[in-house]
């Protein structure tokens, strides 16, 4: 195999990677911009990834093959909106520490799946092995340049559906009157208030559409790389994604480049493996690269980036 043959896989499996952590870190953009902190991107990602897994194997088990991946995407949007839905409540209505709800949603969604996968698999530990995955989609024309056509215009749909939601997500965020209030919201929601502005459900809004996205996420890493959800499916994903919302100050475009430096991490964990003298490397070094690298930029992004004026403060209208 040649070395640039080698290099367009690196960068395609750079492209998978990044593609849920790509969707977990707009999640947390979403719901940073309105001033509620989500560090509960780890949950809905796995409850995505769960919802994915249970919605495409029934849909395989019916025969509806074609449909079975698009159907278990839009399981994951509405159960992970559901979810992120709690967290909602806990951190706008009742005022609590919202990094504290955060951490309590992961655990409830990590323990949640796990019993209900054992609940609807006969006591298995995993959903079974999905058939109907989704497969790489080659552009055509785009996908026949040398190179670069088997590296990027050879991808999943997941990938091509974040890259889009990222151009989306930025145009509402600094484009529309929608985005301006929920970035009004997260930097002063007592001005907000008094020009009308109806703070508290602008916050709800933005974060079930955190939960949505954030889930689709963990329904990518399902439906794209292990065709089936255990407890380890996401495995510390969701900590990466928020991670890439800081690194790329709270901005849709810096997240992209963020999680595509986060996704090479990880892709080139899995690229070292192929070569025969990464065996005198103990594996533990090796599937440690991807974490080590996130700490070292987030302490080099400590005092550059800055988040939202009003995050994690919980508002009273009463109080204005």
């Amino acid at each position: 195999m040649s070395f640039f043959s080698q290099l367009g896989d690196l960068i395609n499996i750079t492209l998978v990677f990044a593609t849920a952590l790509l969707f977990g870190a707009l999640g947390g953009i979403v719901s940073e911009r309105a001033g509620v902190v989500n560090i509960a991107i780890e949950g809905l990602m796995m409850v995505g990834a769960f919802a994915s897994a249970v919605a495409a194997f029934y849909m395989e088990e019916a025969e509806l093959l074609g449909a079975a991946p698009w159907v278990g995407l839009l399981a994951a949007v509405v159960l992970g909106g559901l979810f992120a839905l709690i967290h909602a409540v806990a951190s706008i209505t009742f005022k609590a520490d919202q990094v504290i709800s955060g951490v309590v949603i992961n655990f409830l969604a990590a323990g949640a799946t796990v019993y209900l996968v054992k609940l609807l698999f006969e006591g298995a530990g995993q959903t079974e092995t999905l058939n109907v995955a989704f497969t790489k989609w080659a552009i055509p024309v785009l996908s026949d340049i040398p190179f670069l056509g088997k590296a990027i215009f050879t991808a999943y749909p997941t990938t091509y559906i974040a890259v889009l939601l990222v151009a989306v997500v930025y145009y509402v965020l600094f484009k529309t009157p929608f985005g301006l209030r929920l970035r009004s919201v997260g930097e002063h929601p007592s001005a907000a208030d008094t020009a009308g502005i109806r703070v508290l459900r602008i916050r709800y809004i933005a974060v079930m559409l955190s939960g949505a996205l954030a889930a689709l996420g963990g329904a990518t890493i399902t439906l794209t790389t292990t065709s089936n959800f255990s407890h380890n499916t996401i495995s510390g994903q969701g900590f990466i994604a928020l991670a890439a919302v800081i690194f790329g100050k709270w901005n849709p475009l810096g997240a992209l480049g963020a999680t595509l430096f986060f996704g090479f991490a990880q892709a080139l964990n899995n690229w070292i493996q192929l070569f025969p003298w990464s065996k005198s490397i103990p594996q533990e070094f090796i599937f440690m690269l991807p974490y080590v690298l996130t700490i070292l930029v987030l302490a080099g992004a400590v005092g550059r980036a800055r988040a939202p004026s009003a995050l994690g403060e919980p508002y009273d209208p009463g109080k204005r």
